[in-house]
């Protein structure tokens, strides 16, 4: 591994084959999200795709010239896990809302594309695009119904809990009328 390898016309095409695809893929992908206002958009949606197809092209390549570690599953793993970090990123809490949960999935749906790409799994990356994309809109209008149509409070489930403040010698005899008094209610 000390010299240079070979210039391989061929490998190299392949590669700008891969890379353009995932750009491509990518731009699909996050012009999705951009229309949509969304934080992850076309530029990192691109990215994203891009880099992980960089990383899986690289460790193919490098597979076939030298063979050993690192495998090219191997990065994609850590291409997930990377993606994961990522995505995390893009989550917000405020109180009990949580967004950005679609946003971290589509990016990692994104590497997932790149990734396809990468590996020279052309067909298989538009494939994946097509689902990320029917994902965040053909299931769109479904989440909006069901987002209008909550599910009606007494076929909801909630949890109590109840707290009690009594002696020490009298609790057996507390928690004993409070399982009653809550057996007489009907509560599980």
């Amino acid at each position: 591994m000390n010299q240079w390898p070979a210039f391989d016309l061929s490998a190299t095409l392949s590669t700008l084959a891969s890379l353009l695809l995932a750009f491509l893929l990518g731009a699909l992908i996050g012009f999705e999200r951009q229309v949509r206002q969304r934080t992850a958009g076309l530029r990192t949606n691109t990215l994203v795709a891009v880099g992980a197809a960089v990383f899986v092209d690289l460790a193919v390549r490098f597979h076939a010239l030298y063979g050993g570690s690192p495998s090219p599953l191997q990065v994609i793993a850590y291409v997930v896990s990377g993606i994961g970090f990522l995505g995390a990123g893009a989550i917000m809490k405020e109180g009990a809302n949580v967004s950005g949960l679609n946003t971290a999935a589509t990016l990692w749906g994104s590497a997932a594309v790149g990734a396809c790409a990468g590996s020279g799994m052309l067909p298989e990356a538009i494939i994946a695009t097509l689902f990320v994309l029917a994902s965040n809109t053909l299931l769109r209008p479904v989440v909006n119904y069901i987002d209008r149509h909550p599910v009606a409070e007494h076929a909801s489930e909630a949890t109590y809990y109840v707290y009690a403040i009594c002696q020490r010698e009298v609790q057996a005899d507390v928690r004993e009328r409070m399982q009653e008094l809550l057996d007489a209610a009907n509560y599980p």
